[in-house]
């Protein structure tokens, strides 16, 4: 079954990022570009390809400490995402979010949802090792580089190198208040998979 849910993740991530440069019937590089901005599309590439390295290692018969981990940190970041939509863009959309979140293209079920929650299952059910609290920091990595990144991108680059504020965080000037937000989810998220992890 861990087997059949990490090479589900990989296989549809990968059908699914093939798709997106595709624009009006050709391909878009700049929409490709444009798409790896968003922590959504990373954390689920990342993730796929810590499923196909697990599957991989599983079916050898040895999964490495470092493949585990890596396992960990994307587990965590999807996990970051699912809970951002539902948490935080959702109640700052209102009224429709389910289309614009879930159903407004075909990736958005998966990436948004189904992907975090099989990776879930996967990682807290069927790969259980134990899990000390400095590699749990681990997962907090990926977060605290890509908010700089944004950080960055969004406030402090050119203006024509820079990005649009597309996830909100900076609305009414409360960037440091989001950012803080999401530090501190992401460390609860953290403990709670070490938790489960070590009961």
């Amino acid at each position: 079954m861990d087997i059949a849910l990490n090479l589900t993740i990989f296989a549809v991530t990968a059908i699914l990022v093939t798709v997106i440069p595709r624009d009006g019937g050709g391909w878009s590089p700049e929409k490709y570009r444009i798409a790896f901005r968003f922590f959504t599309v990373q954390s689920n590439v990342f993730c796929a390809a810590a499923c196909l390295l697990t599957a991989i290692f599983t079916l050898a018969g040895n999964v490495p400490r470092w493949v585990w981990l890596l396992k960990y940190a994307t587990t965590t970041m999807v996990t970051v995402t699912m809970m951002t939509v539902f948490l935080y863009l959702a109640p700052s959309i209102g009224k429709g979010w389910a289309k614009r979140l879930l159903v407004g293209r075909p990736s958005d079920i998966f990436m948004h949802l189904l992907t975090p929650v099989m990776a879930l299952v996967s990682f807290c059910v069927y790969e259980k090792r134990g899990l000390t609290f400095g590699q749990a920091l681990i997962g907090m990595v990926p977060v605290l580089l890509y908010g700089l990144l944004y950080l960055r991108k969004t406030q402090f680059a050119p203006e024509e190198k820079r990005w649009e504020d597309f996830y909100g965080f900076n609305r009414n000037g409360k960037l440091p208040v989001s950012f803080a937000g999401m530090i501190i989810g992401t460390f609860l998220i953290c403990m709670g998979l070490m938790l489960i992890q070590n009961a």
